[in-house]
């Protein structure tokens, strides 16, 4: 599975048996839901190698509905919470990656949720979902087998994305309630994102008002983590998108050790005179808001749990499909 996915066009329809399907589909839902969802992505894979893959922080919750085979978590972000298989899953923002296996073949659609939109979608704050993940079925109860049902029977990723419209459209009228998003709260988070998670909290907490105590209280109970955690996440999912957008146009990086470094970059993530891709480290840092190349190095080790020439290394076929998110190299979950 992939928490998030690819952009390359391909037919929903699978070819003869014995034939490796490889298919990634990106589309945005319907203008009304765009404030709510930023993108749908379906997949299908029969037919590979077996393999994993880290689910990163990002700046949006995660909604999996299966297609053919359930989904596989061995690690979720909280250590605490066992391995587990899942039909459909939610999960909230959180600051530690997952790790998702398959045994050759997975398939499933992929809605990134906004985390102000999720009272509106689901009926409840996206702080109630944080560092977890719960069966969907759990949220949205029967919800989730009509979707199943129907984008199984559906014979391509538009048609599916078509009843994603319909049945989410149809959740939010009944969803919506009195209950808005502090416009503080809404405000702050806005101002992360549109940064690039470089502004500083205090500089938040003054111009909203509040203490910086009530702050990252209120926002973490909408958003699910706090304006520091989230600065945090927003800057290091930028970094990894920029990374991603210079392998994907110079090629990808090979492992040259046991360590998992490639080229000149040794596992500490410390370069010559480039970086996975031929990025220069040391310029990427600068243009995410870290304060040198090892800072960004230690970032990396502890929301992806790796060094970046290791997770291009493994992840650099999902990086080629997934493209750059709609708004901005900082705005998707995973893949």
């Amino acid at each position: 599975m992939s928490r998030a996915g690819g952009s390359t066009a391909a037919p929903a329809t699978s070819p003869g048996a014995g034939v490796p399907v490889d298919e990634h589909y990106r589309a945005r839902p319907a203008e009304p839901l765009r404030p709510y969802v930023a993108w749908y992505t379906g997949y299908r894979q029969r037919g590979v190698p077996p393999g994993r893959h880290r689910g990163l922080p990002s700046p949006f919750l995660t909604f999996i509905v299966t297609l053919d085979e359930p989904l596989v978590i061995l690690a979720h972000p909280d250590p605490g919470q066992p391995p587990g298989t899942f039909k459909t899953l939610l999960g909230g923002l959180h600051s530690a990656p997952a790790l998702i296996v398959h045994e050759g073949a997975q398939s499933g659609i992929q809605v990134a949720l906004r985390p102000l939109g999720t009272r509106a979608l689901l009926g409840l704050p996206a702080g109630e979902l944080a560092e977890i993940d719960v069966p969907a079925d759990a949220v949205l109860s029967d919800l989730c087998s009509e979707l199943r049902t129907r984008v199984l029977a559906a014979t391509t990723w538009p048609e599916r994305f078509a009843v994603l419209d319909e049945i989410l459209l149809r959740q939010m009228n009944v969803a919506q309630t009195t209950y808005d998003v502090a416009p503080e709260v809404g405000w702050a988070w806005r101002q992360l994102l549109t940064s690039g998670g470089a502004i500083l909290v205090s500089d938040l907490a003054e111009q909203t008002g509040w203490s910086g105590r009530h702050l990252a209280s209120r926002f973490r109970a909408e958003i699910g983590l706090t304006p520091k955690a989230a600065a945090r996440v927003i800057r290091f999912n930028r970094a990894r998108h920029l990374l991603a957008r210079q392998a994907t146009a110079t090629g990808p990086t090979r492992p040259t050790g046991p360590t998992g470094s490639t080229g000149p970059m040794s596992s500490t993530g410390r370069t010559g005179p480039t970086g996975p891709g031929g990025y220069r480290l040391a310029d990427l840092a600068a243009a995410c808001g870290y304060f040198d190349q090892a800072h960004l190095a230690r970032e990396f080790r502890a929301l992806a749990g790796c060094p970046p020439s290791q997770w291009l290394a493994e992840e650099f076929r999902n990086v080629q499909a997934a493209g750059d998110p709609e708004e901005g190299p900082w705005t998707d979950r995973a893949r």
